[in-house]
């Protein structure tokens, strides 16, 4: 269902800024929290004296202390301390390997030797001060693999996000599918159309005319295991679209980590990132409102999907040369899964 040996977005700081944050990644329930050093620690989120649930509790001098007898926990999962009691014998819960890394907490919830911090991606935009960002935190219930579906396959803009982001030029455009440096690549270009209201707004936030033609473009990029990151924008027509001068453009990247929680369930980590007026925080406040507007209907169609494949298991989704990205993207995460089994069976041996 999903591959265990990778980075996922798990938080943002600010979510265990004031208490511990239980969160379950890839069916590993975790609980993330500062140790003394400042530093971020995640542990199973299970108590080994009687299974309370770590989160409960509170920090004190770097030490996860459970909240139901008060036994301390280290960021390796040994238990340290309790009152009254001797702790050398307690079992270890399980300790995940954890990154802060461009404003999320990262986490591995397969075998910790095989964690590399290098392996983390890295966001330009999320280090630069020519770029800022704003965006949020959704709890969908469907399997992560339909959202990245939708993602990859931009379609449904015509029909979903008919208000905002939409327009009947989407359907029309013919839509290419590569891999490209270990990423599959879906593109679509729309040549002498009408801005759709949320790209008016870009326009106009940016000085341009939101009142005539421009050339639109959108290249969605998957990587595993399950990141899209989605460069979009507008041009005044006849300017050389995406290669149009900065002057005569806006752009900016649709930001999605995709993180699973269970087979049914998955966390949508969602922003967007512009390399224009990044010092503009009504602006940044403005499309974030905007953007998480469009994403909540995404939000509703998953979640049906999600119903309706459980109602209907025997049922075969069908598969169009729209449905390419997804296609090729489940083909990696496939393979992914495929080795790891085949790691786990030779670590057997």
């Amino acid at each position: 269902m999903f591959p265990k040996n990778c980075w996922y977005v798990a938080c943002t700081p600010d979510e265990f800024e004031k208490k511990p944050l239980s969160r379950r990644i890839c069916n590993e329930l975790m609980v993330f929290y500062r140790d003394g050093e400042g530093k971020v620690a995640a542990v199973q989120d299970f108590c080994p004296h009687r299974g309370a649930a770590l989160s409960l509790g509170y920090v004190e001098d770097g030490k996860l202390v459970c909240g139901y007898h008060g036994l301390k926990m280290g960021r390796d999962g040994k238990a340290h301390s309790m009152p009254k009691q001797r702790v050398g014998g307690f079992p270890c819960v399980k300790s995940y390997p954890v990154e802060e890394r461009y404003g999320f907490v990262w986490a591995w919830p397969g075998d910790p030797d095989k964690a590399n911090i290098d392996d983390i991606p890295h966001l330009e935009w999320a280090v630069s001060d020519e770029w800022a960002y704003g965006g949020g935190l959704y709890h969908i219930n469907s399997d992560y693999r339909l959202m990245i579906d939708n993602l990859m396959d931009l379609t449904h803009e015509t029909y979903v996000h008919t208000s905002s982001i939409g327009q009947k030029e989407i359907d029309e455009a013919p839509v290419r599918t590569r891999r490209v440096d270990g990423e599959i690549q879906t593109t679509r270009f729309m040549d002498n159309v009408m801005a759709p209201p949320f790209w008016q707004l870009n326009l106009r936030s940016k000085g341009l005319p939101d009142d005539k033609p421009v050339d639109r473009w959108q290249i969605c990029r998957f990587t595993p295991p399950s990141h899209v990151l989605i460069d979009v924008g507008v041009a005044l027509e006849g300017h050389g679209g995406i290669d149009a001068p900065a002057d005569k453009r806006v752009n900016s990247i649709v930001v999605d980590f995709i993180t699973p929680e269970t087979e049914t369930s998955h966390w949508y980590f969602w922003g967007m990132a512009r390399n224009f007026s990044p010092d503009d925080s009504a602006l940044t406040d403005t499309i974030r409102e905007g953007q998480g507007a469009i994403f909540a209907e995404d939000q509703g169609v998953l979640e049906s999907q999600q119903r309706n494949l459980i109602e209907f298991p025997e049922k075969k989704l069908l598969m169009l040369d729209i449905d390419s990205g997804g296609v090729q993207a489940r083909r990696v995460i496939d393979r992914l899964m495929e080795e790891e089994a085949n790691d786990h069976r030779s670590d057997s041996k």
